[in-house]
C-alpha cells in the first residue's frame, strides 16, 4: 500500500535484482536525450526515481515504472509480435491492488514504460490507465511499430483495450489507448509530453493528438522541459488557470464541450471506411463538416452534444437549436430543415462514451409553431443510426 505525506503518494518499492540492465538503459537515455543525471535510485529496486537537469538548468523528478519488452517466438502467436510484460514480484502478490506513486503537487512526473533493449526503444503507456498496475498481463505490439519508431525516433499508435477474463470493462472508456514508442534520445521529450498529459488529464484521443504534435524533436539547447503552449504565453496564464476559467464559465464550458465533440466526430469520420473526405467548417451560421462519401455523395453534418439528463422513459435528449437568437425573428434560433443534411449527436453526456448517433434532418421532428424549422428538442431513439452511412 502507498503512504501519503503532504498529499504525495509514496510508491510501493519492489525488489528487482535481475533488472539492472533496464536501469542502465534508462540512465543512458537521460544523457542521450540531452539531460544530466543528478540522482538515480537503487538499480535493483523498482520504481526507479531519477533526478534530472535539463540544458536550461531546470531540475526535474521522474518516477519510472520500467518493464521488460522483447521479441520471442511463442507457439500459436504471430511471428511479428513483440510483447511487454507488466509484472513485479510473485504471482501470489498479483491478486491485490498495486497503485502507482503520484505527486499531486505536479513536481515529479510518473512514467509507465516498456524497455525493449534488443530493439533499442521505449514503449510509453498512459499511467492513468495502468493505476493500479495490472500485474501479470502482457501488452503486444507489432514489428511495424518497432520499425517506425527506429526510423523516425517517435511513433504514436492506438491499441485496442478490450475486456478480458480479469477485467469486465475496457481500461479506456473508448476501448482504445494511446501508445508512444520512442528512441532513447527522445526520452526528455517523452517526459515533457507525460507532464503535459498528466497536468491536463488528457483522455486517450487528446493524448494521441498531443503525442503527434510532440513528434518533432525539441532543440538540443536552451529549452526548458516544462514547455509553454502558445495560448499560455498569449494569455499570460498557465494551462491549469485556463482550464479553471473555462470550467467556471458556463458559456465557455458549453463552447469547449461543443468543440471537443466535433473533434471526436471528426476523428471517427476519418476512420470510417464509407467516408472519402471530411472538411471541418469553422464559420458562424454554417454546419460543422462537409463530408464526401466513397459513393461521391456530399453530406453536410451538424454536430450536437446530447444532454446528460434523459427523458423520463430513458430516451436521450438533444437540443437542436442555435446558441444565439436573431433579433426580431422568433424562429431565429431554430434551424431550417434544409440547413444541413445530417445531425450527429455525441452521447458522452448520457452514456459516458465517445459515441455518436446520426439522423437525417428531414426525419427530425419539426417545430409546431414554425413549419420548415427543426424543433429545439429531439428524442434520440433506437431509430437513430449508429453510422453516417446507415443514416443516409
Amino acid at each position: 500500500m502507498s503512504d501519503f505525506v503532504a498529499d504525495r503518494a509514496y510508491a510501493r518499492v519492489y525488489s528487482t535484482p535481475t533488472r539492472t540492465d533496464l536501469h542502465e538503459f534508462l540512465t543512458e537515455a537521460v544523457a542521450r536525450s540531452g539531460g544530466q543525471l543528478l540522482y538515480a535510485s537503487d538499480p535493483k529496486r523498482s520504481p526507479i526515481y531519477l533526478g534530472l537537469q535539463t540544458v536550461s538548468n531546470e531540475r526535474v523528478g521522474v518516477l519510472v515504472y520500467p518493464f521488460r519488452a522483447n521479441h520471442r517466438k511463442i507457439k500459436n502467436r504471430p511471428a511479428d509480435e513483440h510483447r511487454m510484460q507488466i509484472r513485479y514480484g510473485g504471482e501470489d502478490s498479483w491478486k491485490v491492488d498495486h497503485p502507482i506513486g503520484r505527486d499531486i503537487a505536479g513536481i515529479d512526473t510518473t512514467l509507465v514504460v516498456g524497455l525493449h533493449l534488443e530493439a533499442g526503444v521505449f514503449i510509453g503507456l498512459d499511467p492513468s490507465l495502468y493505476d493500479p498496475l495490472p500485474m501479470g498481463i502482457s501488452i503486444e505490439f507489432k514489428d511495424t511499430s518497432v520499425t517506425e519508431a527506429l526510423t523516425s525516433g517517435w511513433h504514436v499508435f492506438e491499441r485496442d483495450n478490450i475486456t478480458g477474463r480479469r477485467r469486465a470493462n475496457p481500461r479506456a472508456a473508448t476501448g482504445l489507448e494511446t501508445v508512444v514508442m520512442f528512441a532513447p534520445d527522445r526520452f526528455l521529450d517523452y517526459v515533457r509530453l507525460e507532464r503535459t498529459a498528466t497536468d491536463l488529464a488528457l483522455e486517450p484521443a487528446l493524448r494521441y493528438v498531443a503525442a503527434q504534435e510532440a513528434a518533432d524533436p525539441r532543440p538540443a539547447t536552451g529549452h526548458a522541459l516544462a514547455s509553454t503552449h502558445d495560448l499560455e504565453a498569449q494569455f499570460e496564464m498557465t494551462s491549469a488557470e485556463i482550464l479553471t476559467m473555462i470550467s467556471q464559465a458556463n458559456r465557455l464550458s458549453t463552447a469547449v464541450r461543443g468543440g471537443v465533440a466535433e473533434y471526436h466526430l471528426g476523428k471517427q469520420l476519418a476512420t470510417d471506411a464509407s467516408v472519402a473526405a471530411i472538411v471541418p467548417i469553422d464559420k458562424d451560421g454554417m454546419h460543422d463538416f462537409d463530408v464526401t462519401m466513397t459513393t461521391g455523395q456530399r453530406v453536410r453534418v451538424e454536430c450536437k452534444n446530447a444532454s446528460p439528463k434523459r427523458y423520463a422513459n430513458g430516451d436521450i435528449k438533444v437540443e437542436t437549436q442555435k446558441t444565439r437568437a436573431t433579433q426580431g425573428d422568433p424562429a431565429g434560433r431554430l434551424y431550417r430543415v434544409d440547413q444541413f443534411d445530417i445531425v450527429a449527436v455525441c452521447l458522452k453526456g448520457p452514456t459516458g462514451r465517445w459515441e455518436f448517433r446520426y439522423r437525417r434532418t428531414d426525419l427530425l421532428t419539426e417545430d409546431r409553431r414554425h413549419p420548415g424549422r427543426v424543433a429545439p428538442l429531439q428524442r434520440v431513439t433506437e431509430d437513430w443510426a449508429t453510422t453516417l452511412q446507415s443514416a443516409l
